[in-house]
């Protein structure tokens, strides 16, 4: 493999993926005790949306981010989504600046990347999930790699310090790389015996990528999966196989999840100290 390491300014560029459909968010919950804002917001699906003493999630997840060293972000909507814009657009914001790309249809996480190509230009970019908060610390060391890079978060990380069941942490895919701590594949779905053989130690992937101007090329170059989507797991594998340096940088952190209503409460009570500046 011939590794490219990128000489360039330390990344500030963020793109946040808020384009899905948050099928599981819409979902009723029994059990689970919803303010207005909040189930008005779980019943459109917008789980980057969902209040926190009357801040949206989106909020923390962007201060926190502002946090890393990052200040110019660039959010992946779909045409219907006024709401966030109309939101982002009022509010006040003393660090960062945000601007948004459409993307038209629900064609998959690596189209969702390539609708912010314009954005990007010729910099690195962070590319995150809108329905988790990625904590500061870990992502502030993907800013120190010299080329493109992603968070592996350790299996017994994730389940003492995340919000998500142990049982869903077994199932995320997981990270395989060489002595050298390059990326070589992404695993995902992995089989149960292949999770017992990681053991507590494997680095599994949250979608926190940072990403040199490849990524475009690569999200134009792969096929749709078997889900009829064109996948930014396959564009990261497709950046592997043509040559770009890709560290792995493990991380003894949770992520907090917002994928359903279920997670509502938890969030809240993990984000409710948190000071948020935009």
């Amino acid at each position: 493999m011939t590794h490219n390491p990128v000489a360039q300014q330390a990344p500030h560029k963020v793109v946040i993926m808020a384009r899905g459909l948050g099928t599981r968010m819409r979902k009723s919950a029994e059990g689970v005790s919803l303010t207005a804002d909040q189930a008005a917001a779980a019943a459109a699906g917008m789980k980057a949306m969902i209040s926190l003493d009357g801040r949206p999630f989106l909020d923390y997840v962007i201060s926190a981010l502002a946090d890393a060293g990052f200040d110019d972000f660039c959010l992946v909507i779909g045409p219907e989504h006024t709401v966030i814009r109309d939101y982002y657009d009022s509010c006040e914001k003393s660090r960062v600046s945000i601007v948004y790309a459409i993307q038209e249809h629900p064609l998959g996480t690596a189209d969702a990347v390539a609708v912010a190509e314009d954005f990007a230009g010729s910099d690195r970019v962070l590319v995150v999930n809108s329905d988790n908060y990625y904590p500061e610390d870990a992502v502030a060391r993907l800013r120190e790699v010299p080329a493109s890079g992603t968070l592996g978060f350790t299996k017994r990380a994730m389940i003492a310090k995340s919000n998500i069941d142990p049982e869903r942490v077994r199932a995320f895919a997981l990270l395989d790389s060489d002595d050298s701590g390059q990326l070589t594949d992404i695993i995902e779905k992995p089989d149960p015996c292949v999770v017992d053989a990681a053991g507590e130690t494997a680095l599994v992937s949250m979608n926190c990528f940072l990403l040199t101007p490849k990524i475009f090329e690569a999200c134009h170059s792969i096929e749709k999966s078997e889900r009829g989507e064109y996948e930014i797991v396959d564009a990261v594998r497709w950046m592997v196989e043509h040559g770009e340096r890709f560290d792995v940088v493990p991380v003894e952190s949770g992520v907090l999840d917002m994928s359903n209503r279920g997670d509502i409460a938890s969030v809240v009570d993990a984000l409710s100290h948190r000071e948020v500046t935009l």
